[in-house]
């Protein structure tokens, strides 16, 4: 019988940089994953500053755009346009390449990863984690790495509990090459009508990636305000080669990390910016904390080091998330002003996180008065056209 030093369940960025870690310090590593690569997955696909940073040494970024523009606009009004001439922004791919290169750089460290195998099942004892495929095999590992999404059952078993559920759909919008002229290095951003919400354009060359996002629980409204953000766009009449919607959930502070043997990371364990709902980045390096926590023998690191490193900017995102659920207009005037586009510039290029930025002082002192101020009282019950 073989037993794995590692087991990774899914071939997504966090279970791909946990096998490569693993891989490249010795391990004797395996991933299931139950798609094919390369496989379509529902993302923005852009990556800040700090996903560039994480792979930088791993694969070359298949880049289809880079975006140094970015157009802000509430409702579809009131809009505004900043520009980063130093560096671009953010990096925009598709992300059946980007993790195709990933699988890929993992294969190249060592590790070995079995596609289209579906895992039923997860049971540990002190020794050793048993993992049951839906062919009938078992795989035995010393540890397990959970990668496979919000509602895998690597999440179930370890008891991974949400405080934050929300619904995203997005189409993939063939363009012509005047409409990608037009968004070439640029995207927008629209502060929608639900609490919370917000639309975004990403360009990635003859596509264009349109999407909404909002609290579960609103579906009808979400769809509505799609409808109404592509419509706004000139983009009705476009047939998308993909249209799907997904759930994004954000872990409870206090949610568990890991299960004996067995580890979360990136969805699996609810871990992504609370604000943006930016998750690539958080499934790279929670991915490469879990890699290492298993390849240093010290699984309890693995939680100390996600407690250390992303828990503070998931709370200062969620204080960013109240602001702009409750005064979105002012969050908008905000963001137009130098100091917040400012930070906004950072956050994107990886080089302050929200938790750094909100103890800034001018920063303290503008959600200070923000929570001195009544919340928004704006009708929601129509959008505009």
């Amino acid at each position: 019988m073989i037993v794995w030093d590692l087991a990774v369940v899914g071939a997504g960025p966090a279970g791909l940089s946990a096998a490569s870690v693993a891989a490249r310090a010795g391990l004797r590593t395996l991933v299931v994953e139950r798609a094919e690569h390369p496989r379509y997955k529902t993302c923005g696909g852009g990556l800040i500053g700090t996903s560039l940073a994480a792979v930088r040494e791993r694969i070359e970024v298949p880049a289809h755009d880079r975006v140094d523009t970015v157009t802000f606009t509430r409702d579809g009004r009131r809009g505004f346009t900043r520009r980063h001439a130093d560096a671009p922004l953010v990096t925009m791919v598709r992300r059946d390449e980007f993790d195709d290169r990933l699988r890929a750089a993992a294969v190249a460290a060592g590790a070995e990863v079995r596609q289209r195998v579906a895992v039923r099942a997860v049971d540990q004892n002190p020794d050793a984690v048993r993992l049951r495929l839906a062919d009938g095999e078992t795989v035995h590992a010393r540890a397990v790495v959970g990668a496979d999404g919000s509602s895998g059952v690597t999440a179930r078993h370890v008891g991974v509990r949400h405080r934050q559920v929300d619904l995203g759909l997005e189409l993939e919008l063939p363009v012509p090459p005047r409409e990608q002229s037009r968004w070439r290095g640029r995207l927008l951003l629209d502060w929608g009508p639900l609490p919370g919400s917000y639309a975004w354009v990403f360009p990635k060359g003859d596509l264009l990636t349109v999407g909404v996002i909002a609290a579960r629980g609103e579906g009808e409204r979400t769809r509505e305000y799609l409808r109404a953000f592509v419509d706004r766009l000139g983009l009705a009449g476009v047939e998308p080669t993909h249209d799907s919607g997904h759930l994004t959930r954000c872990r409870e502070d206090d949610s568990p990390l890991r299960r004996g043997r067995v580890l979360v990371a990136g969805d699996a364990a609810g871990l992504l910016e609370p604000w943006s709902r930016e998750g690539i980045s958080y499934a790279l390096r929670s991915g490469e904390l879990a890699g290492a926590a298993v390849a240093a023998g010290d699984l309890a690191g693995y939680e100390r080091a996600v407690r250390r490193d992303l828990v503070p900017s998931m709370r200062a995102g969620h204080r960013l998330l109240d602001v702009f659920c409750r005064r979105p207009d002012v969050f908008h005037a905000l963001l137009a002003t130098p100091p917040g586009w400012r930070m906004f510039a950072r956050f994107c290029q990886g080089r302050a996180s929200f938790d750094e930025t909100l103890t800034r002082a001018p920063v303290r002192a503008a959600l200070a008065l923000l929570d001195r101020l009544p919340a928004s009282r704006r009708p929601l019950s129509r959008l505009p056209s």
